[in-house]
C-alpha cells in the first residue's frame, strides 16, 4: 500500500503521541478505523449546528473502545469546517461536573480552531472585534473615534440577550478593547482572562470594567451563551464541546453525583430550549455509567433522555440515538490500524520500502495477537500498548537499525509499569514484572 500524503508535523504529532501511548489530537482521518457508518450522522449534526441549532449525543464504550479517539475525530472533522471545539475531561477534584463555573473555564482554556492549539480564546474574542470593525468601516465610518463608538454600538446590538441577561459579559469585552485601543496591555490581558473565568484576577483590573466577583455556576452558562454568539458573528460554525469521562462521576460523594447528574441533566434542557444555538455537546462514558446504579439511572430525568435500546447485533444500532455504542476491536481491525501507522511511519522516510519490508502485515498481525493474548484475550484493551509498542519498539528500531531483524531480535515484553488500571486487571499483573509475549 501506497504511504499516505501527509505533512511532516502531523506525521509527527501522530507518531509522539503513539509512542506515549496517548490519541493524537490530528491527523485522525489517517488512523481511523471502521468509523464509516458514524459519518453522515456527524455531518448531519454539524449541519443542524451550523443553521444556528443544537445537538447532543452521548458516546458509549468499554476501555479501548476508541471512545476518547471517537470524540477527537468528530472535533477534527467538525474544525474541517470552520468549527471551534474544546474537550474537557470530567475530574472530581480538578474539573466537577456540578461546578460549572470550572466546566466554562477548562472549555475556554482548551478552546481551538483548525490550524491553532489550545488557547485560542483571546483570538476568538480579536477576530470578533475584527469583523464588527470591518462591518462598521463598510458602513461609513471616518475617524478613529467613530470607529470605537459604532463597533461598540454594534457590539452592543449583536449581543442581544445576553448583554440583557449578563451586562458582564458585554461590559468586559468593551472595557477590553478600550485597553487595546489605549494600548494597556496588561489591563486587556486581565479582562480577557476574567472573561475566561481566571481566578484571582486583581481588583484594579475588574474596576474598568465595573464587574466584582468572579464567574458563578449561573453565569457560566450565560458566557457560554456569550461566546457562541461571537462564534458564530465571526463566521464559524459553532463549538464541539466533548465532555470527557463521565463516568468518574460514579466514584463521587453521593451528594456531588447528585449535583453533577442535575448538571448535566439542566444542559440538555437548554439544549432543547434553544439557549445555546451552535453548540454541539458530546459526552464519553463506559456502560456502566449509562445502565448501572450508581450512574445515569440515580436521575430518572436524565436517564429518560439518554435511554437507547441496543439489540444484540451491533450492525443495526441507530447512529441517530442519543447514544452511539462504540464496540471492542477485532483482530482484523488491530492489524488495519497498524498497517496504517505502519503507512504513516514510513511516509517521511527514504528507505521507507526496507521498513515496510521487515516490519510486514505478518510481524503487525503477530505483535497484535500477543498483545491481546497477554491481556486475557480481549483484543478491546490492546490498541494503546500494541501502537505504542509498534511504533516505539519496532518501527523506530528498524529504521535506526539497519542490522535489526524482529523475527529474530525482538521479544516484546509488557511491564505492570505501562498499564493502566484496565489493562492490568485484564493481565493479571499487580507489580512491574516484565512479561514476555510470543512474536
Amino acid at each position: 500500500m501506497d504511504a499516505p500524503v501527509i505533512s511532516a508535523q502531523k506525521r509527527k504529532e501522530i507518531l509522539e503521541a503513539l509512542r506515549r501511548g496517548t490519541v493524537p489530537r490530528r491527523g485522525l482521518d489517517e488512523l481511523a478505523v471502521g468509523l464509516n457508518g458514524f459519518e453522515t450522522t456527524v455531518d448531519e449534526m454539524l449541519d443542524h449546528v451550523e443553521t444556528g441549532n443544537a445537538a447532543f449525543k452521548a458516546i458509549r464504550g468499554d476501555y479501548g473502545c476508541g471512545k476518547t479517539f471517537f470524540s477527537r475525530w468528530i472535533q477534527e472533522r467538525a474544525k474541517q469546517r470552520n468549527f471551534a471545539a474544546a474537550e474537557v475531561q470530567i475530574s472530581e477534584t480538578e474539573t466537577p461536573l456540578h461546578r460549572l463555573e470550572t466546566v466554562y473555564r477548562r472549555l475556554i482554556e482548551r478552546l481551538n480552531l483548525s490550524g491553532t492549539r489550545e488557547g485560542a480564546f483571546r483570538e476568538v474574542i480579536d477576530s470578533w472585534f475584527y469583523s464588527l470593525e470591518e462591518d462598521v468601516i463598510a458602513a461609513g465610518a471616518t475617524s478613529e473615534n467613530d470607529l470605537l463608538v459604532e463597533t461598540d454600538k454594534l457590539m452592543e446590538k449583536r449581543l442581544g440577550e445576553v448583554a440583557r441577561t449578563a451586562p458582564a459579559f458585554s461590559a468586559v469585552l468593551r472595557a477590553y478593547r478600550r485597553a487595546l485601543a489605549e494600548g494597556d496591555t496588561e489591563t486587556a490581558e486581565g479582562l480577557i482572562a476574567w472573561l475566561g473565568g481566571q481566578p484571582n484576577v486583581s481588583a484594579k483590573v475588574k474596576r474598568v470594567a465595573g464587574v466584582k466577583g468572579e464567574i458563578d455556576h449561573k453565569s457560566a452558562l450565560t458566557f457560554l451563551q456569550g461566546l457562541l454568539m461571537v462564534l458564530r458573528d465571526s463566521g464559524n460554525g459553532g463549538l464541539v464541546l466533548v465532555l470527557d469521562e463521565v463516568e468518574t462521576l460514579q466514584r463521587a460523594r453521593s451528594d456531588v453525583r447528585d449535583k453533577s447528574l442535575n448538571a448535566l441533566r439542566q444542559l440538555l434542557d437548554e439544549l432543547d430550549s434553544g439557549r445555546f444555538p451552535g453548540l454541539m455537546l458530546v459526552i464519553t462514558g463506559t456502560p456502566i455509567f449509562f445502565d448501572g446504579p450508581q450512574g445515569v439511572k440515580k436521575s430518572q430525568p436524565l436517564a429518560q433522555r439518554l435511554a437507547t435500546e441496543f439489540q444484540p447485533d451491533n450492525r443495526f444500532d441507530n447512529p441517530r440515538a442519543p447514544q452511539i455504542r462504540l464496540m471492542p476491536f477485532k483482530h482484523e481491525s488491530l492489524v488495519e490500524v497498524g498497517r496504517k501507522v505502519r503507512n504513516i511511519f514510513v511516509s517521511g522516510l527514504a528507505d521507507g520500502e526496507r521498513v515496510s519490508a521487515k516490519v510486514d502485515d505478518s510481524v503487525i498481525s503477530s505483535l497484535a495477537s500477543g498483545i491481546a493474548g497477554r491481556l486475557g484475550g480481549e483484543v478491546g484493551l490492546a490498541p494503546r500498548i500494541f501502537l505504542k509498542k509498534l511504533v516505539s519498539e519496532l518501527l523506530d528500531v528498524v529504521e535506526l537499525h539497519k542490522d535489526f531483524n524482529p523475527l529474530e531480535h525482538y521479544q516484546p515484553v509488557i511491564t505492570g509499569e505501562e498499564l493502566n488500571d484496565a489493562e492490568r486487571s485484564a493481565i493479571g499483573a499487580v507489580s512491574p514484572d516484565e512479561i514476555q509475549l510470543d512474536l
